[in-house]
């Protein structure tokens, strides 16, 4: 049963670990819109968020789309993923590496070639794994528990976004900051626990104070304040996870990008599991804190550290 419940959350590591490419690799990263790799046209790499893949000729690298489909009939050097796509594997398709579906459809032709696995999960099937035979069975298969995961899943897709506009905008200020969450995980831990008390601390008492106006202002303040240090924070925690995983893997040139995505399928995976995933959210949340305020948003080293008198 053990092994069953987690077939999902590695197939999750498994579809998002091809992002973790050097930044070169990604050619193709867009969002809505249609790609088409016409016969005798070579690309690197292909990202889609909702969009229409067509491949006809060739692309060297991993193929990845949310949502929308792939049509291939060409040449993928290393692995096909969709997720909630529509997937059209032609007669004449070469696929160096693996196939992975998970949800939407797959529909592959007799005569392509997948140098890996073939990998499909159908949503009837993503669910029995979570409801029946998996992470939720037994008695926490309550009428509560879909309602739960749907709002986790919700949750995950504004963490996706945020993910992906952090990787793409903070890169250096993300993998410093990562950098000194392995360095000095417990004291980052020590100041973000702290911080998180102190900041409720003051959310209550601007709260008390908006019955009289002059709070209110101040608690809008503070509320826009801890959102910045929570959503960097997080982003750094799924960075750091990210990175450590994709390196225990054996890779060794990964991007921003790889590594956050590849840290919030982890991140996301444990948050499932009751009692730990709380437990893991609540510790890896004031690593976060203690990581933003430490690295002052990953612009310096060490934001509490004296400076040497001159």
């Amino acid at each position: 049963m053990m092994k069953k419940s987690l077939t999902l959350g590695l197939f999750a590591l498994l579809v998002l670990t091809p992002l973790a490419a050097p930044p070169r690799a990604l050619a193709a990263v867009v969002f809505q819109k249609d790609i088409h790799v016409a016969p005798g046209e070579i690309q690197d790499k292909i990202f889609s968020l909702g969009g229409n893949v067509l491949i006809e000729g060739k692309v060297r690298d991993d193929v990845m789309v949310i949502g929308g489909s792939i049509t291939i009939s060409g040449e993928a050097g290393k692995s096909v993923v969709g997720i909630g796509s529509r997937i059209i594997v032609k007669s004449t398709a070469v696929i160096g590496k693996d196939l992975a579906a998970l949800g939407g459809t797959l529909e592959k032709e007799p005569g392509c070639t997948v140098g890996g696995d073939t990998l499909y999960f159908q949503t009837a099937e993503i669910r029995d794994k979570i409801f029946k035979d998996g992470l939720l069975s037994g008695a926490l298969s309550l009428s509560l528990i879909p309602v739960i995961v749907i709002f986790k899943l919700v949750i995950i897709f504004l963490w996706l976004m945020a993910a992906f506009l952090g990787a793409a905008l903070l890169p250096k200020p993300l993998a410093l900051a990562a950098g000194e969450v392995r360095k000095s995980f417990w004291p980052a831990f020590g100041i973000g626990f702290l911080a998180i008390i102190v900041f409720s601390g003051l959310v209550l008492f601007s709260a008390l104070l908006s019955f009289i106006l002059i709070g209110i202002p101040i608690l809008l303040g503070l509320v826009a304040a801890g959102f910045i240090i929570k959503v960097f924070g997080r982003i750094v925690v799924f960075y750091f996870l990210g990175d450590s995983l994709l390196r225990t893997l054996g890779s060794r040139k990964i991007s921003a990008l790889g590594a956050v995505l590849a840290g919030l399928a982890l991140f996301s995976f444990v948050g499932f599991i009751p009692v730990v995933g709380f437990l893991f959210g609540l510790v890896m949340d004031a690593v976060g804190w203690g990581i933003a305020l430490r690295t002052k948003f990953g612009t310096r080293e060490n934001w509490f550290q004296k400076k040497p008198a001159c």
